[in-house]
Formats: structure tokens, sequence, C-alpha cells
């Protein structure tokens, strides 16, 4: 066996580099500065009243929040999926529903229409949607498919230089407040259904449309009364014979799904930043209130065990932004497995911040029930972050496929490199 070199014969940089560039410090300085300054004073009173950050969200856009992962010839900041989710994580830190409107703007409608759309639409779109003058809003999600996104029941059927769109989609995050709307609907011919098909013929039946709510036939049908993140809007929207033009169509049709997909392998990473940051917000809120808080003669931070359960939330916090940064890197390096590290990311991401949020709950005891307490309403937000974009199961399914893969190595790492 050979003998292993010398720790410090090894010339330059180290293999593994966990630290921010200046550019990306800078981005969380300035996010959180805004945040606290801006966001801070009126979040609770926004949550009561189920209101839209919508002023808010603008200033975001013009601190460039709104189209990161956008080359700038199109106006956005042309900046790395470490950078953007360092921008999520502070805006989560101090208000989750506000870090889910620009997640979907930013991962699941601007940046497929960047990588699928002709020129015509990223010009039409892509500057709008970088300087928050218009968000965008994702609808796959319909009341009887969810986890299956193959068995939509959304129907385009071409008519002449128009699509008629039929059918309606749940669950739709900024519906109501965006500009463009990203909606997956079948083309399979007319007359094909109830006949038995391949799954894989199926899911090529898929096409997307990029959908002004100006358009004839588009209806907002209700808004959803949610549990948490209750200032951000989620929409059912009906689509009754709506007029799309041929030329709204994103990509090919039958690449629908490929499309969708793929831009939820980046929205995951982008759940799992707004995850880490609720997550530290609600320790930071827990750490406060464990030395200011005093029982028994002394303040409760000096118990065990209190200490432990803060110990703990730590420990998952970091472990988390581990799993999100190395998901966010293997994006960047355009790697053919991003979609299981997103889905791990995502998974432990999602689950762990409703330990945390349940154990700042704990700390703050009667304090922490009460709609006074920023725990109270963290606790609420997290619930929903293990069921959109993928529930828990659906990660633990493409985890677990991708171990099983042929030849697959389980001990690749995936480790971000030196930068």
């Amino acid at each position: 066996m050979p003998r292993l070199q010398s720790f410090r014969s090894l010339r330059g940089p180290f293999p593994m580099d966990f630290a921010l560039n200046d550019d990306q410090r800078l981005i969380r300085e300035n996010v959180r500065r805004f945040m606290e300054t801006e966001v801070r004073p009126v979040m609770r009173r926004y949550d009561r009243e189920e209101k839209f950050a919508g002023a808010e969200i603008r200033r975001l856009g013009e601190l460039g929040c709104c189209g990161m992962l956008i080359p700038e010839q199109w106006g956005g900041a042309g900046l790395d999926t470490i950078s953007y989710v360092v921008m999520l994580e502070e805006v989560a830190r101090v208000d989750a529903a506000m870090a889910v409107a620009l997640s979907v703007t930013n991962s699941v409608v601007a940046w497929p229409l960047w990588r699928h759309g002709n020129d015509a639409q990223r010009k039409r779109y892509l500057p709008q949607l970088a300087r928050g003058e218009m968000l965008g809003a994702f609808c796959l999600t319909e009341p009887q498919a969810g986890s299956d996104a193959a068995a939509i029941q959304t129907r385009a059927v071409r008519d002449g230089n128009t699509y008629r769109l039929n059918g309606t989609k749940s669950w739709v995050t900024n519906g109501g407040e965006s500009g463009v709307y990203l909606v997956f609907a079948k083309t399979e011919p007319a007359g094909a259904s109830g006949v038995a098909k391949d799954p894989a013929v199926m899911n090529k039946t898929i096409t997307a449309f990029l959908v002004e709510p100006s358009f004839r036939g588009f209806r907002i049908s209700r808004y959803e009364d949610k549990m948490g993140l209750r200032s951000s809007r989620s929409a059912e929207i009906a689509f009754d014979d709506c007029e799309v033009p041929t030329e709204k169509r994103l990509g090919e049709e039958g690449q629908g799904l490929k499309i969708a997909l793929e831009a939820l392998d980046g929205g995951r990473v982008g759940i799992a930043a707004q995850a880490v940051g609720l997550a530290q917000g609600a320790l930071e809120a827990a750490a406060r209130y464990a030395k200011e808080r005093r029982a028994f003669g002394k303040t409760i931070g000096e118990f065990q065990a209190i200490q432990w359960m803060l110990a703990d939330m730590q420990t998952e916090i970091e472990a988390a932004r581990s799993l999100m940064w190395q998901a966010a890197y293997m994006r960047d390096t355009g790697s053919s497995r991003v979609g299981a590290y997103a889905a791990r990311a995502k998974l432990y991401a999602s689950e762990m911040v409703n330990r945390v949020a349940y154990k700042a709950v704990q700390i703050h005891g009667s304090m922490g029930y009460s709609r006074a307490s920023d725990v109270e309403r963290m606790y609420r937000d997290a619930r929903v972050l293990s069921i959109y974009e993928g529930t828990s199961e659906i990660q633990r399914m493409i985890i677990a496929r991708d171990l099983l893969a042929a030849g697959r190595s389980t001990g690749e790492s995936g480790s971000r490199g030196a930068r």
C-alpha cells in the first residue's frame, strides 16, 4: 500500500471550501439589512391581514433578487445558485411567505423561461421578472393531480394559431399577483382519452404555455384559506376555453413534463433554502428568549434541557445548510444527478425545520402559542415545506431510485469544489 502524501506537502487550495466569497457575503448583508429594516416591522400585521408584500418584493427586485439566475443579457443578475440560496435564506429568516414568492419567480418561472423560451419570449418577460415589476406563477398541480404530475387533466387543443385551454389548476403560488403563468396542459389528440397508454408515451403529451391573466378564458376562481404562509397568495385558477396564442407555447409540444421536472429540481433547492432560513430565524428567536426568560431564579438558558434543545437545533440547521449548498453547487456544475441532490436537501431541510420550529415554540412555553410571538407564525409556516414542490415521500422515492441505479457509486460525495 503506497504511503499517504504528507498533508503539508499538498500544493494549491484545499479540495473543499465552505466559505462564501465576497460577493455572496455582500448579498447576504444587503438582503439581511433590508429584511430587518423594511420587512420585520410589518410582517406580523401582513400575516394577520393576509396582505401580499408586493411593494417590498418590488424593492427586492431593485436589489436584483428577482432574477438572480438569469443572465445579464436578459436583465438578470447572472449569479450562481449558491448566491441565490443565500438570498432566499436571508429572506425566509424573517418572512417565509415572501421567500416562497421569490423562489417561484426565480426557480420555476424565470429559469425555465430562459432555458426553453425563444428570444421573443425572453424579451417579453425576463427583464420585467428580473426587476420585480412582474411576478411569475407555476401551474402544474390540479385538484386530482399533485405528486402524480403526469395525471393532470387540463387540456390544450390547437385551433389554428391559438390553443384553447380547459381545466383547473390549484395551489398556484402568486396567483392573482403574477403577470405570467407557466401552465402545463395535455395536448394529446382528441378522442384519445380512456385508451390505455404506456406512461412514457403519456408523459410526452404534456406541453408548457406562457399564459397572461388578460387572456380570454382565464379566471381566478378562489383563494386558499391556509394554515401558514398567509401573506403569500395561493389561488385556484379556472381555464374556460382560455385562448393562448401559439407563440406563447414554451418549447415544443410534448416537452412540458421535462420542463416541469427540470424546473422542480432547481425549485427544491430553493425550498431547502427557505427551510434553512426559517429554521435559523426560529433558532435566533429561541436563543434570545432563553437568555431573557427567568424561572427558578435564573434564565431558562441555564437549564440543561433548554441547552440541549438549542444545540440540536443548531446542529440540524448546519447539516441542512451543507446539503443545500451541495445541491446548489451540483446545479451550477451541471451535474446529471442534481435531482437526487436537490431531493436530499429538500427532504432533510423541510423535515428539519418542522422539528426546529417545534422546539422554538416549546422553549417559549405559553408565549410560543400566542399570536404575539414570531415563533407561532414560524411553526405554521414550516408545515407546508415538506409538502409542496414534492412531498417528503416523493423525495424519498427520487433518492432511493438514484441510490439503486445500475453502477451508482454510493460513496460519491459531490462536494463543493474550491472556488
